[in-house]
């Protein structure tokens, strides 16, 4: 038969069908389609790991559950019972005496000074040399720092000139003894060491 009269011949090399299905007549997949087919197939979707927890959270997690309302109340009036059964002890054993003043802001105000006014050396005797707590009194005068920024708006006139009174009366004699350790030291020291910071004035 002539080269010209040969008829075609037309071969299907699809491997799937117009549905996406495998053909059941197609050649075997080789092992460069197999990696081309599964390259083409998109990658699972991977999920985000779940957000980190905030740091009020995370710390929130941490604390005791909160009481209940009728906890609450109930602890409140043992306190109240027990502290009434206590200052009729000490009336009764100390005839005359005054009544404990009751504790109110002021109350608290001036009980957080006169501490730190003794972590200051205040509360030295007479002929000894004064014990100061510097760490501790800055600690307590914080406190008192951040009463004032809780309490902003809420106080009375009274109250907010004790607190800031108070306030500043502490921060000063902090800043007193604070210069006046910082001279003791630099005396004591022959060599101070140059460029090194200093509070001394």
């Amino acid at each position: 038969m002539p080269e010209q009269n040969k008829p075609f011949v037309i071969t299907d090399r699809r491997k799937f069908t117009l549905d996406g299905e495998p053909r059941p007549d197609a050649a075997p997949s080789s092992e460069r389609d197999e990696h081309q087919t599964t390259a083409a197939q998109p990658a699972a979707p991977v999920e985000p790991p779940p957000p980190a927890p905030e740091p009020e959270t995370a710390h929130e997690e941490n604390l005791p559950p909160a009481p209940t309302a009728e906890q609450a109340e109930q602890a409140n009036n043992a306190y109240q019972a027990t502290s009434d059964r206590l200052d009729t002890a000490i009336r009764a054993s100390n005839p005359g005496a005054d009544h404990p003043p009751a504790m109110n802001f002021e109350t608290l105000i001036q009980s957080v000074y006169m501490s730190t006014l003794m972590q200051l050396g205040g509360a030295a005797q007479e002929g000894q040399p004064p014990q100061v707590d510097i760490l501790g009194a800055r600690q307590s005068i914080d406190m008192l720092g951040i009463l004032a920024e809780k309490t902003k708006g809420n106080l009375t006139p009274s109250e907010q000139r004790l607190l800031d009174s108070a306030l500043f009366e502490l921060r000063m004699a902090f800043l007193e003894i604070t210069q006046a350790l910082a001279r003791s030291a630099a005396a004591k020291s022959p060599n101070p060491t140059p460029g090194k910071p200093s509070i001394v004035r």
